[in-house]
């Protein structure tokens, strides 16, 4: 195939296989062209370009090339073991070949004057002949690039060895390393401009907290998704988070379940759909936490299986405010009707927490799922982490068609919208606001469905008490206004009268 027809061709694009990012890079990197990942110290360059040819080899079965500039082959080997990347037993299998160019081993480990490439490309093409790959690793053109002393003539070299191992039919990733989260591409200023493509990995420290994000800065002949979007490394690798990824498709089921009070079915015309995400938003000590609690047994009584996210209390709390209304946990956790899992929300990133969410989600495979309570997390993210948080567990939620109940802690005891409820009203179908009422010198509590999409909802304010055998919601407030936006008024008998 000649010049202009290699040129003329639409761009293709392979999957990298790590998860999230192919959404973003709407298919994967494209095909034939060199990729330049960016990024500061500990951004995870290293690990997303190991992870392309890891990820080739197990998806497709596709060889790969890893060209090392800084590290040994030995330190890679013994860096990813943790991650269950066995890529001694590839080696052998003649699925991954090393080009040790590190420090300790290159003859050139500093040079002046003039030079050429010309050896390393030989090692290249032989290394990828010997495997037969399709895939180039070159970790890190930074750390080369310090052992040369003319910009020039190196810039030059490595656009030769790019356009030479595209015209072989490789892709390539390559790295480089930036001075800053949001300065300069490179530190260098060369890596960029030979690249095909521009990939920017951030970690950041934001508010006290360290946030990893990628951003697709150039993709030369292709579409992609535009900005930041939040990633993490967890236990299987570099996991990307886009919003993107979660298109309005869900099915819709008519199909009610109980929500595990009678009185509160009613009010929402016979209960919460199935694939419904209902917000119970109210100040501390209103009854979100036993509300969870009767959702759980509703499910568990008609033979659901159940699981509970908790980030406020222990799992020793828990038990104990259950039993004494009536619920034994530890029983129902022995019977597997029930998995508890309870988390410091300042133990992992939102990110982390997300990826645990999920997966303890897909392994329990249960019918209903609460998290009590999403403040205790919002408090660790900044509003946009939060929303797409909040986004993507939704969207994995309803596309199992589970129904989940997440709380939300009001800032005031007489309520007040939350940042919680304005971030993800739009997102649930279901609130329900639990609100302290003061009256004729009492406190008391109400309770009133503000929302239910796809179904009528009642709309007054029922009066509620808590005791040992849990919630008892009765009878609307008569004849008073203003219970839930300012101070209760008695109406009038003018008032009254228009009624």
């Amino acid at each position: 195939m000649g010049e202009v027809e290699r040129r003329a061709r639409p761009v293709e694009k392979i999957a990298t296989g790590i998860p999230g990012f192919d959404i973003v890079a709407e298919g994967g990197l494209p095909e034939e062209r060199s990729t330049l990942i960016a990024g500061t110290a500990g951004s995870g360059k290293t690990l997303f370009s190991t992870q392309f040819l890891v990820e080739g080899i197990r998806g497709t079965g596709e060889s790969g090339v890893f060209v090392t500039f800084e590290d040994t082959p030995e330190s890679i080997r013994s860096n990813v073991l943790s991650l269950s990347w066995d890529i001694e037993q590839w080696e052998a299998d003649g699925k991954w070949a090393f080009v040790d160019a590190s420090p300790i081993t290159s003859e050139d480990a500093t040079v002046a004057g003039t030079f050429d490439l010309g050896a390393l490309l030989a090692r290249i093409r032989h290394a990828a002949s010997k495997v037969g790959a399709r895939r180039i690793v070159l970790d890190s053109l930074s750390a080369l690039l310090t052992r040369m002393n003319d910009d020039i003539a190196m810039r030059a070299e490595l656009q030769h060895v790019m356009t030479e191992l595209k015209r072989d039919g490789m892709t390539i990733v390559f790295t480089g390393e930036r001075p800053e989260n949001y300065g300069p591409t490179t530190r260098h200023g060369i890596e960029e401009y030979i690249a095909d493509n521009v990939i920017i990995l951030r970690h950041v420290l934001v508010e006290e907290r360290r946030r990893r994000t990628v951003e697709i800065l150039k993709y030369r002949g292709t579409s992609h998704q535009n900005g930041e979007f939040p990633a993490t490394i967890h236990d299987k690798g570099f996991l990307v988070v886009p919003l993107s990824a979660h298109e309005l498709t869900q099915k819709s089921s008519t199909k009610r379940i109980q929500s595990g009070d009678e009185t509160l079915d009613a009010m929402c015309g016979g209960g919460f759909f199935r694939d419904s995400i209902i917000l119970v938003s109210g100040a501390t000590g209103t009854g979100k936490t036993l509300m969870v609690t009767q959702f759980l047994d509703g499910g568990i009584q008609n033979g659901e299986r159940c699981l509970l996210f908790a980030f406020e209390e222990s799992r020793e709390q828990l038990n104990r405010n259950a039993l004494g209304w009536g619920y034994d946990f530890e029983k129902l956790e022995a019977e597997g009707a029930l998995r508890i899992v309870t988390v410091y929300p300042h133990a992992y990133t939102l990110e982390d927490h997300l990826v645990r969410l999920k997966r303890e989600i897909d392994e329990f495979e249960p019918d209903r799922v609460a998290i009590d309570s999403l403040s205790a997390l919002e408090r660790i993210s900044t509003s946009r982490g939060f929303r797409e948080f909040v986004t993507n567990l939704t969207a994995h939620i309803k596309r199992r068609e589970v129904a989940g109940l997440f709380t939300s802690t009001a800032p005031t005891l007489a309520g007040g919208t939350s940042v919680t409820e304005k971030h993800i009203s739009t997102i649930t179908d279901t609130i329900i606001l639990l609100r302290y009422i003061e009256s004729g010198g009492k406190v008391l509590r109400g309770v009133t469905v503000l929302k239910m999409r796809g179904s009528w909802h009642e709309k007054e304010i029922r009066e509620f008490t808590i005791d040992g055998e849990g919630m008892h919601i009765g009878e609307p407030f008569q004849h008073v206004t203003n219970l839930l936006i300012g101070p209760m008024r008695h109406l009038s008998e003018g008032e009254e009268s228009l009624l």
